[in-house]
């Protein structure tokens, strides 16, 4: 229970990240954006401006076709591509970055994110449109 929230600002959230695909699943992560529609994505590049969990103010540059949003004061960068095969990347906080097959966090990386260590920079997900809502 979160003070000062009204029930409705708490359902809200929960039911944006449900829109995002956003799911914690045995300690793992798992993005299934089943509900994102088209329209959310950026028709140009913009900055995003975000506190890291330093409490430093960042920008990020979110290309055409991308989303951003934060989680536990970490980046998700959401990028439709039609030539690539869904992806998950992470950056860390040393350089380095992490690509997997599947749109999915495992517990040890989840960890990382949940507890808000500082060393993950941001997560970048490719997705393709058939991925997304389809309205009929």
């Amino acid at each position: 229970q979160q003070p000062g929230m009204t029930g409705q600002v708490k359902e809200e959230i929960l039911a944006r990240f449900g829109e995002l695909g956003v799911r914690i699943v045995g300690g793992s992560v798992r993005f299934t954006p089943g509900l994102l529609r088209r329209q959310e994505f950026t028709t140009e590049p913009l900055q995003f401006r975000h506190l890291d969990t330093q409490g430093q103010w960042r920008e990020l540059e979110v290309p055409s076709s991308g989303l951003a949003y934060t989680w536990c004061q970490v980046p998700l960068l959401y990028q439709l591509r039609e030539s690539a095969a869904p992806s998950l990347t992470v950056h860390w906080l040393n350089g380095e970055h992490t690509t997997l097959p599947a749109l999915e966090l495992p517990q040890n990386i989840a960890s990382e994110l949940l507890q808000r260590t500082g060393k993950i920079c941001r997560i970048e997900l490719t997705l393709t449109r058939e991925m997304l809502f389809k309205a009929h």
